[in-house]
């Protein structure tokens, strides 16, 4: 992961947009509020960019 606070989704810096900070198998993710719902509730849409994502399940 780079050093640029960016969406995972989206790829808006946090220039642009708040993002928020998450950890996923000992690495750091941003992720602005209009994804955050794709991380809680369908992180199989992650897949491809969040490694593991077919692994989670959604709440």
């Amino acid at each position: 992961m780079s050093n640029e606070k960016k969406c995972l989704v989206c790829e808006k810096s946090s220039d642009e947009t708040p993002v928020t900070k998450f950890y996923y198998q000992k690495s750091a993710f941003y992720i602005c509020p209009q994804h955050i719902p794709v991380l809680i509730h369908n992180p199989q849409e992650l897949v491809g960019l969040l490694d593991g994502a077919d692994k989670l399940q959604g709440g």
